[in-house]
């Protein structure tokens, strides 16, 4: 294949979002431009930019991946993916706003007015940021070497770099405009493509022929036992389970989730917001399945050696070869990229927040006697946000996009969602039953993920249950966080009336909102 044409589409969603960031450089200057656009995006665009960043390698690449491995029963993937903002809806979103918060430990402070628990909230944020930061960076490297076969790192330090200029450029002012240009880039490459593809093949009177035997679960490269595939019923019942829990719960504990809507201007337009992401989540969802069924259908002109995840940037060029396919290839590749960069900003500038406002700010309080506006903290930050997740990008072991997102999202959903939901709904949550209940989750979650990753064990229930965790991780943290507030009534935060009140009535009443 020549890959000519699909690296220059690549340098160009590069180009674009660099020039388009460029634009926040010229907007950007106070404190809450560069962390929460000056909580003036409207909802259609917050709606897109939200698409645009949490559309990531597992949705664009890792889904068509899974559907051809394992089938259609992997549909239920996306449709997780998408009930999770149903969930954020209902539950959180417009409390959210109303905390008047920038950042996840902004609002533990709010609520239970813990250093202890901020602190923590940090900790949390910085890891589940870096941890759904790798497979964007994985992404990167094994699309960029299925279309030219240069190394893996090279794609993962090009995606590192241009997020870090982006960025320090402008913020989240800047990645609002950015995100939600990339999104419709996704749409258009995924959607495009795929189309094309399939009327080429009905017009040449080439029905879609029935998938042929594939290969066990096991034997298929970059998918890990005891997930879905499992040949138990059982156990496949289970770990489809857990997994839906864990993106249904998990979505609304993604910082860079969360942190957008701190941008919208109140509560009823965070809710609008949400709307128009399930729309528009559902309407691209259409699409990668179709790449799967297709891979699965003519899978015996795949590369014997050729990754599950790489099946969408495959498909062109073996369906329809010539022109039409290198351009076919450009197109989903820049999709690809644009997915891959649109994630990682929005992990780096919840992190680079979470960073900057917690420990580099202070830390550079006491070298040089302060950072008045908080953006020298914030740039900071951002190398830190990025460079920490690339040198852990080097040495980690390969997984399938969609397991290492999976996995993310089962520590999201033992951890801020008992923070989220109690906070908002249950007046007798304490700090030390938080600051419990998100440690036995962070735990035992940790626990899962590495034992997954290192392969141990490699078969049985042992390897399901950590390879699917949150149907037993979640429900302890919520257990270990009202029991042990239920111990500690003298610990319920005197103002949390008050708080509680503020964020469950409408801003058209009047309240005083808390801004920190």
């Amino acid at each position: 294949m020549n890959s000519t044409v699909a690296l220059g589409a690549v340098v160009a969603v590069c180009a674009l979002t660099i020039l388009v960031g460029g634009l926040g450089l010229r907007l950007s200057r106070t404190t809450s431009d560069f962390y929460v656009a000056s909580r003036g995006v409207t909802p259609w665009w917050n709606g897109a930019a939200i698409g645009g960043e949490y559309l990531s390698a597992a949705s664009f690449l890792g889904i068509a991946g899974l559907v051809f491995a394992l089938g259609l029963d992997m549909l239920w993937f996306p449709v997780g993916y998408t009930i999770g903002f149903v969930v954020l809806l209902v539950l959180v979103a417009a409390p959210l706003r109303r905390s008047g918060a920038y950042t996840l430990p902004d609002f533990a402070d709010i609520r239970l007015g813990s250093r202890r628990v901020r602190a923590l909230c940090t900790a949390l944020v910085c890891l589940i940021g870096w941890l759904y930061l790798l497979p964007q960076l994985q992404g990167a490297g094994l699309a960029l070497f299925a279309l030219t076969g240069a190394p893996v790192w090279v794609g993962g330090a090009l995606v590192t770099a241009v997020v870090t200029v982006n960025v320090l450029a402008g913020g989240m002012r800047s990645l609002t405009f950015v995100q939600g240009v990339q999104y419709w880039v996704k749409l258009f490459a995924i959607a495009v493509p795929a189309v094309i593809l399939v009327a080429l093949l009905l017009r040449d009177g080439q029905p879609l022929p029935p998938p042929s035997e594939l290969p066990p679960t096991g034997a298929v490269p970059g998918l890990t036992g005891g997930a879905a595939g499992d040949a138990s019923p059982a156990r496949a019942i289970y770990s489809s389970y857990s997994i839906l829990l864990a993106l249904c719960l998990g979505t609304m504990g993604l910082p860079h989730v969360v942190v957008r809507y701190y941008t919208n201007p109140d509560g009823r337009t965070a809710r609008r917001t949400t709307t128009v992401v399930v729309g528009l989540l559902g309407l691209f969802y259409v699409f990668p399945p179709v790449y799967g069924g297709l891979a699965r259908a003519y899978h015996d002109r795949l590369p014997l050696d050729a990754s599950p995840d790489s099946v969408v940037l495959r498909l062109p060029g073996l369906l329809a070869p010539g022109t039409l396919g290198e351009v076919l290839t450009a197109v989903v590749a820049a999709g690809a990229f644009a997915a891959f960069l649109s994630t990682a900003s929005g992990l780096t500038v919840a992190v680079a927040g979470a960073l900057g406002q917690d420990v580099v700010r202070p830390a550079v309080a006491s070298l040089t006697g302060g950072d008045p506006d908080g953006v020298g903290s914030f740039r900071i930050a951002t190398v830190l946000a990025t460079g920490v997740p690339f040198l852990l990008f080097v040495s980690v072991q390969q997984l399938s996009l969609a397991t290492t997102v999976g996995l993310a999202f089962a520590l999201t959903a033992s951890t801020f969602c008992p923070l989220l939901v109690l906070g908002v709904w249950w007046r007798r949550l304490t700090s030390p039953g938080i600051a419990l209940g998100m440690t036995t989750g962070a735990v035992l979650a940790l626990a899962a993920i590495v034992a997954t990753v290192a392969g141990i064990p490699s078969s049985g229930w042992a390897t399901t249950l950590l390879a699917a965790p949150a149907a037993w991780t979640v429900p302890l943290a919520f257990a270990v966080t009202m029991g042990v507030s239920l111990l500690t009534p003298d610990r319920v935060p005197r103002d949390t009336l008050r708080t509680m009140t503020r964020l469950h009535t409408p801003e058209s009443i009047g309240l005083p909102r808390t801004r920190l």
